[in-house]
C-alpha cells in the first residue's frame, strides 16, 4: 500500500485552536480516505484519524441522541440509565463518545501515514500568507 496523494486544507492560522488542517489521503490512487486532521497536541502535531459521534436510541420516541446525553432531545424523556458504562478519565470518555471511522491497524502503517501527512502539511504551512517563508519569498526590496 501507498500514499499516492496528500491534499491538505489548512485551518485559520490566526486562531489559537489545536486544529491546524483537514487532510485527504488517497492510498495507491484507488482509495481515498477524508477528514483526516492534523491537531497540535502537548507533545507536537499529530494525525487523528476521521471519527464519528456516537448515538444512542431513546427507548420512548427512538431519536438518535449523543452518548451521555441525560435526556432525549426529541421527547425528553430519561435515557440516562441507557448510557454506556461509567468512565474515569476524560481520554476515555472522549474514546466512548467518539469511534474512529478509518484507522490504520499496525503501528508501522500508522507511522507511514503521519509522516507523508504531516511532511505535506509542513510543505502547505510553509507556503501558506504569514509564514516565514512565505514572507521572504514575496518581500519585496524598495529603492527610493
Amino acid at each position: 500500500m501507498e500514499v499516492t496523494e496528500v491534499r491538505v486544507f489548512l485551518r485559520n492560522k490566526d486562531s489559537n485552536k489545536k486544529l491546524k488542517a483537514y487532510v485527504t489521503v488517497t492510498f495507491d490512487n484507488c482509495f481515498v480516505v477524508r477528514d483526516v486532521k492534523v491537531i497540535e497536541g502537548s507533545k507536537g502535531l499529530f494525525v487523528a484519524m476521521p471519527s464519528a459521534k456516537m448515538k444512542i436510541t431513546c427507548p420512548a420516541c427512538g431519536h438518535r441522541n449523543v452518548v451521555r446525553s441525560k435526556y432525549c432531545n426529541q421527547c425528553s424523556a430519561n435515557i440516562e440509565n441507557q448510557q454506556v458504562k461509567p468512565v474515569q478519565t476524560p481520554e476515555e470518555a472522549r474514546q466512548t463518545e467518539h469511534k474512529d471511522i478509518a484507522h490504520p491497524i499496525t503501528p508501522e502503517c500508522r507511522e507511514y501515514i503521519q509522516k507523508k501527512v504531516l511532511e505535506s502539511y509542513d510543505f502547505e504551512a510553509a507556503k501558506a500568507p504569514g509564514s516565514e517563508e512565505y514572507e521572504s519569498a514575496h518581500s519585496h526590496d524598495f529603492i527610493d
